[in-house]
């Protein structure tokens, strides 16, 4: 049993165990794990407390022989480690061995590493975590973001100065952050661009504010913001201009869009510390864009909260000028976290299903904007042409209330006449030309039977997109 420190306790028998000097001690017939390795001396004590009581001998004798000779044979494994291990090798053998408690990672392993250089890595991560947390959208950044991103620029100045000594294009060092290449990241090469990549995390949140991702839930992909904050580092003031910033944005949503991150992640982000500073500097246009695209099939199969299209098409709607309903407020930081904007239906699911349609319909991102509490819970379940009334008698105006649900890509009339129909196929029209803008490329839409597949259903009144969602954004 665990007593408290005061050895003192009442058992739920009402009894009191009082085990406050060792004399009561002996009298309650407890043995104190602190003596497992002093037995001798605790025994010789407890037998002279009972007088050498033949009974209390023996048990404690028994005591000694099937407890406390276990302690002391018992055997622990040892694995040793040669000097001349490779660093991953060790990593791997933590990781196997390891099988409770914390799993270990490559930081854990880094910390050890250093430490024998007289450097506590833990230390250092301590003092920078505490800068980030400052951020919001930083706020979940983990230590090993942080070492990928440092390992990230410390390959890629390896490479500006091998490529500055001559060496042939196929031979310079390649740039990754997977477990391999953080491991062999050099004591001296970590201290030397720490504080560089500290204050290209700082930028990236700037960045990221920018673009009205307020929040460390808003980012999809936490390696992409690693990668991004390599590439704020790397490009240093150049970063500031308007020209690159338009030219990252344009990088950022194509990842984000086209779900560049979903594999091989650690690939692609060293693919994009070299490839971007490059077509920023008028080379080729990175894999990333390139290969980025995305369909309309997307739009309307997304269902995950926490994915990189439901959150990217809502921050890009914010970016865009989306104003809150209620307020009539542009959604910045202020409103965001304050009128606790959420991701909510238009056409609310309670009218949805009285009117027989598809779920798979009015749960897409079609009919899925940015709102807050308060406007959602005065849409409630009533049909927008009533809502719509509501929020005209408590103040806005047709015209006011036209803009605002511009800014959502929503057209007025389409709520005034309960069309679920017609506002799914100009809003859907509109999402693909506003996501096809932040990508830079033009965007197809499928054909009506592409979409019918989509959505199978016998009822003559179904959704059927007018012709012209099928022409090109």
């Amino acid at each position: 049993m665990a007593l408290p420190e005061t050895k003192f306790m009442r058992t739920r028998t009402h009894d009191f165990i009082d085990c406050s000097t060792p004399e009561k001690e002996y009298e309650a017939l407890l043995f104190p794990l602190s003596k497992v390795f002093f037995f001798s001396e605790w025994r010789s004590k407890f037998s002279k407390y009972w007088q050498y009581d033949p009974q209390k001998l023996q048990l404690i004798d028994t005591l000694e022989l099937e407890v406390l000779k276990k302690f002391e044979h018992y055997q622990i494994p040892v694995i040793q480690l040669r000097d001349s291990l490779p660093k991953e090798a060790v990593c791997q053998v933590f990781e196997d061995t390891n099988t409770a408690g914390c799993d270990l990672n490559f930081f854990d392993l880094m910390s050890s590493s250093y430490c024998a250089g007289d450097f506590s890595l833990r230390d250092d991560w301590k003092h920078r975590e505490s800068r980030f947390k400052s951020l919001k959208v930083l706020r979940k950044l983990r230590n090993t973001d942080f070492v990928q991103a440092v390992t990230l620029v410390a390959g890629y100045a390896r490479r500006i100065e091998a490529a500055k000594q001559g060496w042939n294009l196929d031979k310079l060092p390649g740039v990754a952050c997977g477990r391999t290449e953080v491991l062999k990241l050099a004591k001296e090469e970590y201290q030397t661009w720490a504080e560089p990549v500290s204050r290209g995390f700082e930028e990236a949140a700037r960045f990221l504010h920018g673009q009205k991702i307020f929040d460390a839930n808003d980012v999809a992909y936490p390696i992409q913001l690693v990668a991004l904050s390599a590439i704020l580092t790397i490009l240093g003031d150049r970063s500031r201009s308007f020209q690159v910033r338009c030219m990252l944005e344009r990088w950022f949503w194509c990842g984000m869009f086209g779900e560049i991150y979903t594999q091989w992640h650690d690939t692609q982000a060293g693919r994009d510390i070299v490839e971007v500073p490059a077509w920023l500097e008028g080379g080729s246009v990175p894999f990333t864009i390139t290969q980025a695209n995305f369909s309309f099939e997307r739009l309307l199969s997304v269902r995950k909260r926490f994915g990189a299209v439901y959150q990217g098409l809502a921050a890009l709607l914010r970016c865009e000028g989306a104003i809150d309903w209620s307020t009539g407020e542009e959604i910045n930081d202020v409103v965001y976290f304050e009128e606790q904007i959420d991701s909510h239906h238009i056409f609310p699911v309670a009218w949805c299903r009285k009117q027989g349609i598809d779920p798979k319909k009015y749960n897409c991102l079609v009919n899925r904007t940015p709102l807050s509490a308060k406007t959602n819970k005065r849409i409630g379940s009533k049909a927008p042409s009533l809502y719509l009334k509501e929020f005209e008698l408590h103040g806005t105006v047709v015209a006011s209330f036209e803009e605002i649900l511009r800014s959502h890509c929503i057209k007025l009339e389409t709520l005034r006449c309960d069309n679920f129909d017609a506002f799914f196929q100009t809003r859907a029209k509109a999402l693909m030309e506003l996501i096809g803008r932040a990508m830079g490329k033009t965007l197809n839409i499928e054909s009506i039977e592409d979409v019918d597949r989509y959505y199978p259903n016998p009822n003559e009144n179904a959704y059927k997109p007018h012709p012209e969602i099928i022409a090109k954004c």
